[in-house]
């Protein structure tokens, strides 16, 4: 009976067999092993000897340790809260809370105002027409060239300077500039905005999970179905249908001059609109750099070959030149979305009480700075560290896929 054999073409790879660790020197990965326990020993002797060095010197020194304050009524008066904030009730854990709320407010909103500007400015830097094109880099060069410090501190004082509430600046008849800050319409907040935004969530998810079904359709059969219909009745039918439902409140707040203050409407402080303007500003302007470097390294032959089909130069830069820019594009901006994030503490110079100046004036009145300190620390590492991991998420997945 002959044996048959398969063709070696027509089988896969076969895996490399695994190597066994041998316990000797000369094996390099004996070796690298050895080296890691050796720093990693190091790396805990150091931490345990400084632990220990520092809590013998506060005890020396009769100085209480531990996180106990937080539990401890704060006493801190705070102008800008997210949250129902009582100094007299409330405890310092709630006070930094709060701060933690307010550094996001500005760093959320900061990296998005940031990315469309320094987006608008860096394809102006690319335009055709000499005096756009100019103005963009005038304002690059300019704003590069000042510390942030100082343009937070021109905001601030130019903010302060506005008229007080009975002669301010006037928008129309719901927007007043005083140098109590910017006065704006508000939406009256009920359980139906609230069903509204969670419809809203839900059909971005929906959405997605639809696009996702057409791309695998379309890789299958060459038809793709048409997403937009569903993403219109997703992100518009379903929160509309939920709104409707719970009675369709729509009702605005509109700022009133009583006094010498308005009252109602929202209000944007001095202190939060400098320096959420000086961040921007500033950031923009390296943001801008970096879309105008990434644009550039699309080769030239995709504008000409997108030109010759007859598609327009925005149509080019939408659909062909930013998607491939991207890849350029999405490292770099990472550090500055870092950037803005800690350039936020700067905050602490113009009044504006985000978790830095909150957590100085709690160190200062109980005496516990090393835990002040330290919980300013992990609050920016943890916003770093979650900012690192979704821009490293995006660009792996934007990434190019060798077959």
């Amino acid at each position: 009976m002959s044996e048959t054999t398969a063709d070696p073409r027509l089988t896969g790879p076969r895996a490399a067999p695994r190597k066994r660790i041998r316990l000797s020197w000369s094996d390099p990965v004996f070796r690298s092993i050895v080296w890691q326990m050796v720093v990693v020993g190091i790396v805990v002797a150091i931490v345990w000897y400084l632990t220990a060095n520092t809590n013998r010197n506060l005890a020396a020194r009769r100085i209480a340790t531990g996180f106990a304050f937080l539990s401890r009524n704060a006493g801190i008066p705070i102008g800008e809260s997210a949250l129902p904030y009582d100094p007299a009730v409330n405890t310092y854990g709630r006070a930094l809370l709060i701060g933690v709320l307010n550094t996001l407010r500005v760093a959320v909103v900061g990296i998005v105002l940031a990315t469309i500007l320094g987006t608008i400015i860096g394809i102006a830097r690319l335009s055709h027409n000499w005096l756009v094109a100019r103005l963009a880099a005038i304002y690059v060069e300019v704003l590069r060239d000042i510390p942030v410090l100082l343009q937070l501190l021109f905001w601030y004082l130019v903010l302060q300077s506005l008229p007080a509430p009975r002669q301010s600046l006037r928008i129309g008849d719901a927007v007043f500039l005083s140098n109590r800050g910017i006065k704006l319409p508000l939406l009256v907040w009920e359980t139906a905005h609230t069903g509204a935004l969670i419809g809203f969530l839900v059909g971005i998810v929906g959405t997605i999970l639809f696009a996702r079904r057409a791309r695998r359709r379309q890789e299958a059969t060459g038809s793709r179905p048409p997403v937009w219909p569903v993403a219109l009745v997703l992100l518009l039918g379903l929160p509309a249908a939920i709104w409707g439902a719970l009675g369709a409140p729509f009702a605005i707040e509109l700022p009133v001059l009583r006094g010498f203050n308005f009252v109602g409407g929202g209000t944007v402080s001095p202190e939060y609109g400098a320096l959420l303007m000086g961040l921007v500003l500033y950031t923009a302007a390296y943001i801008a750099e970096i879309v105008r470097s990434g644009i550039q390294a699309v080769a030239g032959g995709q504008w000409e070959a997108a030109g010759a089909l007859g598609l327009s130069r925005w149509q080019v830069l939408r659909l062909i030149v930013l998607p491939q820019a991207l890849r350029v594009i999405i490292p770099p901006m990472t550090s500055q979305y870092l950037n803005i994030t800690k350039n936020s503490s700067l905050a602490v110079a113009i009044g504006y009480q985000d978790v830095v100046s909150i957590a100085s004036t709690t160190l200062n009145q109980t005496g516990q700075a090393i835990e002040g300190i330290g919980l300013i620390m992990a609050v920016f590492l943890a916003i770093s560290l979650s900012i690192s991991l979704f821009m490293n998420w995006y660009n792996a997945r934007i990434a190019l896929v060798e077959r």
